[in-house]
């Protein structure tokens, strides 16, 4: 975890490519979340409850396109 002094440590997947990527970083109470190309905007913020459904959600395919 880190201070608030502290910048997150931003980590990606390994099968990033082209730096289109999303990035993630463990603070206190959770995770940020944030898309490479855009650095600029906020990050969303998770709890590590919330950010193990939506990791599910995604693994089960819920985000693909119609």
């Amino acid at each position: 975890m880190m201070n608030s002094k502290e910048q997150p440590a931003w980590r990606r997947s390994g099968k990033c490519s082209a730096g289109n990527c999303v990035e993630i970083a463990a603070v206190d109470g959770g995770y940020l979340v944030r898309d490479s190309k855009r650095r600029e905007q906020q990050p969303m913020f998770f709890t590590e409850e919330e950010l193990s459904v939506f990791a599910a959600a995604f693994v089960a395919g819920e985000f693909q396109p119609e």
